[in-house]
Formats: C-alpha cells, structure tokens, sequence
C-alpha cells in the first residue's frame, strides 16, 4: 500500500467533510442575512452581533469558522471579520453566483436520504414534490443569475429568427418553469409576448404565479399544472425550455415542447422554434462529481417516478438509461 496515496485520499476526504460539515452554517448565514450584514463593513462578533440582533456568542463561533473556511476574511490586529469585494459578490449578491442557495439545495437533497436509500433496494422512484421546500426554492434563487445573465443576452439570440418574433409578439412555452424566474424574465424584456409556464410541481407554479404578479405581469404571464400528459397549450412560437436539465425528466420536458415526439405539431405553430437547455459534455473532474451527486439524488430518482420510467442522469453521461 502507498501510503502517499492514502494521505492523498485522506486530504480529499477531509475537503469533502469540510465542506458536507459547512453547508448549515453557510445556509445560516444566507437565512439570517449575515453575509449581507458583513458586507456592510468589517466588524468585531461584538460589533457584528449588535449590527445583526444576533446571539454573540453563536456569531463568534460562526465567524471564526467562516474565516478559518475562507468564506470570511480575518485581521488579527484589529480583531475584526469582513468580506472582500469577491466574497461579498458570491456570498451576499443576489445577482451573484449566489453561492449559499448551492448548500441549501444539498441540506434539502439530503434529508430525502432515507427514502433515496430503500429507493436503492426497491428501484422506486423518488418525485420532485417529495423533496423539501428548499431544494425547489434553492433552485430558483441559484440558477436565476444564470438566466438573468444567459436567456435574452446569449440563448434567445442563438435560435434564428427567434429574437425577431419576441419582440413583434410571441406565445411562448416555458416547459417546466418552476418559480417562472425565466418566465417573468422574457416577458420584462419582450412587451408584446405573453408566457405561458408549465410545470408538473403546484407548489413551484403556486409561487410562480405570485412572482408573476409581484413583477406586474400577470396579464402577459401565465402557470399551469401540467405533466407531459396534460399539457394543453397549442400554436406556441418559440417553446422555450430554460429549466434545471433533467429535473422532471428530459423524455418528459422533450415530448412537451413538442421536440422528438409524434405529437411535436399539437403544440408548436408552423414556422415555431424549439430551446432545450440541456448540456453535454464528457467526464470532467470537480463539477462532474457535483453533477452526478445531485442526480443521484434528484434527476434519476424524479425520472424514475415518472411514467416511462426514464432517467438520463447526470449531463455528463451520454448514454439513456431506462427501468
């Protein structure tokens, strides 16, 4: 045995147990605000706890372990905590890369563990709708600064035409919308195009529907319930799917937007377009373990509960799996 390679493994261990054992302070941090309370200016934990009404010597415990992650910075002369203008950006932007929502969404896979483990044994699958509140709501607010920064800028232009019939007025399809983040966002930046979301999960569409009208667009924006069975939109433009890859299942979200189906014409008009958001890629080190950790837990166990029973699984995997 090498134990140079042991150690090796060792130090991997110890940076994923790091990193399993920081995900509830990270998401403390994101649910009371603390890391937009640091960004406001370095300060003592006496100083923080009067700026926050928190608990001091929680906070003490909370900064001294952020700052010994990297997540927070430390001077030592002074004795206080800050942010620094990149770690301010991906901790406590919301337009940033919104990193504490990552760590809610992981908490709220992994309480489904027990039913993920007898799903091992049995080859049930485990349904959306059966996971906690803050994987759906983790979700949005961790991919939405992708789709503010993607969907008008680099995806619409990428489909040709596309671009050209939003603006003169559209009827789109946002097949399996969730909280219609990128539902809202076509409709702010397309005036004359109505939306129409769908979205198997009614408590996604429930908020959906709110966020819709918080933004002042329900007129122009709509949600519906809808699985691939019961999708009941006809005549769409640009069907365009902007949703989390294989969340509900790609066979599903493909035969609704009327891609690679018999049934493709029901829902599509003559001359409409199609966007499916779903990567590919070979193996690759580092995110492809976060991929296939969250399909493992989400993706196939969702596609297994499904009629079909399909599971593509994680992007980076090629090959279609089936039941």
């Amino acid at each position: 045995m090498d134990h140079e390679k042991v150690n090796e493994f060792l130090g991997r261990f110890v940076s994923d147990l790091a990193a399993t054992d920081a995900a509830g302070s990270v998401v403390i941090g994101q649910r009371l605000g603390l890391y937009r309370a640091l960004a406001e200016g370095p300060a003592t934990p006496e100083q923080f706890a009067e700026r926050t009404g928190c608990h001091l010597r929680y906070l003490t415990e909370w900064l001294r372990g952020q700052a010994a992650g990297g997540y927070v910075s430390y001077e030592p002369e002074t004795g206080q905590f800050s942010l620094t203008e990149e770690q301010a950006f991906c901790l406590a932007d919301p337009n940033g890369p919104n990193v504490p929502t990552a760590f809610l969404i992981s908490l709220g896979m992994l309480r489904a563990e027990p039913r993920i483990t007898e799903a091992f044994r049995t080859g049930a699958g485990v349904g959306w709708h059966e996971h906690d509140e803050d994987v759906f709501v983790g979700c949005d607010a961790f991919y939405r600064p992708g789709y503010v920064a993607e969907l008008i800028p680099s995806w619409i232009p990428a489909l040709d035409g596309v671009e050209a019939k939003l603006t003169a007025g559209a009827l789109v399809a946002d097949v399996g919308c969730g909280l219609g983040s990128s539902s809202v966002l076509l409709a702010e930046a397309y005036p004359r195009t109505t939306v129409v979301g769908s979205d198997y999960h009614a408590d996604s569409i429930a908020l959906a529907r709110k966020g819709a009208a918080e933004a002042g667009l329900a007129d122009r924006v709509s949600f519906e319930v809808a699985t691939a069975q019961t999708f009941t939109g006809t005549g769409y433009d640009p069907g365009d799917d902007v949703r989390l890859p294989a969340r509900h299942g790609r066979p599903a979200r493909r035969r609704q937007a009327g891609a690679g189906s018999a049934g493709s014409g029901r829902h599509v008009a003559s001359g409409g377009a199609v966007r499916l958001r779903q990567g590919r890629g070979e193996l690759q080190p580092g995110g492809t373990a976060v991929l296939y950790s969250a399909s493992t837990f989400l993706c196939v166990p969702n596609g297994l509960s499904q009629p079909g029973g399909y599971a593509l699984g994680a992007q980076a995997v090629r090959r279609r799996s089936a039941r």
